[in-house]
Formats: structure tokens, C-alpha cells, sequence
């Protein structure tokens, strides 16, 4: 089983530096492309050390699926009412102060793995000639990876929220906002749904027009979900740190 080269992973890595470079550091956007950057590069540096059955379906799933969040980025710029509604929710609350980094980062991977995921699925099993199945070796490499993006998320979530504050405010307060909005997301449920989805995609694809109605649908609920994820997580003690960090 040979290892999965990443020139794709290393272009995906300079397309978001590049995209992350003019964003201010509180954007929303901003705090969604440090999470998909960290968790890339972890990724990147655990799949030099891993086999994969099918790595050259990998490697094109993985660029297909970036593509869609630059699309995303672009149409938002240039043609926002032809956006991705899964993406709405994250661009229209980027500069609410009141949301948690970790929060606009979460609603970016939502967006980005519920509704485009299935999409690049889709297109890299047309492009490979596969079907997708649960014993197939492609399904297989899918879930190894679902592990290494496991490992890497949870690194990068405690690092979202670690700091004196989380500190202070657990002592306050039994369960804090944020950590239900934590609760919500999962990488691995959440990817699992999206190979579902997928299917779902591809058992349609004689019905184009049916087809279409099912991802217009996962679209709008992926960003009704998006939404969710968005709603201020701010505690009173949150709000006394950020008071005294603007009085400074």
C-alpha cells in the first residue's frame, strides 16, 4: 500500500496563506481558515507516514474539495447572491464581535464538509470510475483518514480553548456556552453524514433534476446548521475580558 504524496495537500496549504495574509485576525472567515490550515498541516505531516490503498483518489478528492471553499470565497466577493447557502451564514456574521473564533471556525467546517464534501465525493468517483462502497478500498483510505483528522481537530479545539478565561469562567459557570457549542460539531460524525450524503448524490445522478433537489436541500439545511453554530456563546465573564482587553 504506497503513501499518499501531497503535492495537492502542499497547494492547498499556499492557496489558504495566501487567502488568510489580508484578512484581519478577528474576521470570521479568517478564524475558519486558521482551523482548515492547522488541521491540514497536521494532516499533511501524519499522511507522510501512512499507507493508503487508493492514494491517487485521494489526492484528487482533496483537491476538488478545497476548490470549493475558494469558489465559495469568490463568488462571495464577486456574485454573493450566487453563493453556497451553506456558506451564507459564516460570510454575513464575520465581523460579530460577540461570536467566538472557535465558533466562526466550526461554522466553516460545517459548511464546508456538509455540503461540500459530497459534492467533491461525487465528482472524484466520476473522475475514478468508482463505485462508492463500504468495503471499497476508497471508503477504506476515507475512514483512515477520519481518524487523523479526528486526532488533529481535537489538538486544535483545545487550543481554541485554553487561556484564563475558559479558566475563570468554568469556575463560575458549571457548563459554559461554548462548550455546547463544541458539542454540536463532530469531524468524524460529521464526515461520516457527508459519505452518506454522497451516496445518496450518486444514486440520483440518472435524475439530474431530483439530484438537484437534494443538494439544494442538504445546502439549506447545512446552513440552517451553520446558523446554529453562530449564535453568541458569550458569557458575562467573556464579555468582562473583552471590556478590559478594549480599555487597555
Amino acid at each position: 500500500m504506497p503513501a499518499l504524496t501531497s503535492p495537492s495537500v502542499d497547494s492547498v496549504i499556499a492557496r489558504m496563506n495566501a487567502a488568510l495574509r489580508p484578512l484581519p485576525a478577528a474576521d470570521g472567515v479568517a478564524c475558519f481558515v486558521r482551523l482548515y490550515l492547522a488541521v491540514t498541516e497536521g494532516v499533511q505531516a501524519r499522511l507522510a507516514m501512512q499507507s493508503f490503498a487508493d492514494p491517487s483518489f485521494l489526492a484528487d478528492l482533496d483537491r476538488r474539495f478545497a476548490a470549493l471553499f475558494f469558489e465559495a470565497v469568490e463568488a462571495n466577493a464577486n456574485k454573493p447572491l450566487t453563493r453556497a447557502r451553506a456558506w451564507a451564514p459564516l460570510f454575513e456574521a464575520r465581523s460579530r464581535r460577540r461570536v467566538a473564533p472557535l465558533q466562526f471556525a466550526l461554522a466553516g467546517m460545517n459548511a464546508h464538509i456538509g455540503r461540500d464534501l459530497p459534492l467533491a465525493l461525487v465528482a472524484a468517483w466520476e473522475h475514478a470510475g468508482v463505485n462508492p462502497q463500504e468495503s471499497s478500498a476508497q471508503h477504506k483510505d476515507y475512514l483512515h483518514v477520519n481518524d487523523l483528522l479526528a486526532e488533529v481537530e481535537r489538538h486544535v479545539k483545545e487550543q481554541y480553548l485554553s487561556g484564563w478565561l475558559r479558566t475563570i469562567d468554568r469556575a463560575i459557570h458549571r457548563v459554559h456556552r461554548l462548550d455546547d457549542v463544541v458539542a454540536m460539531w463532530d469531524i468524524r460524525r460529521a464526515r461520516d453524514t457527508a459519505w452518506t450524503n454522497a451516496e445518496a448524490l450518486w444514486a440520483l445522478r440518472a435524475d439530474p433534476a431530483l439530484a438537484g433537489s437534494y443538494a439544494s436541500a442538504l445546502d439549506r439545511s447545512v446552513g440552517l446548521a451553520g446558523r446554529g453554530l453562530l449564535i453568541p456563546a458569550e458569557t458575562w465573564v467573556a464579555a468582562l475580558g473583552q471590556a478590559l482587553h478594549l480599555n487597555r
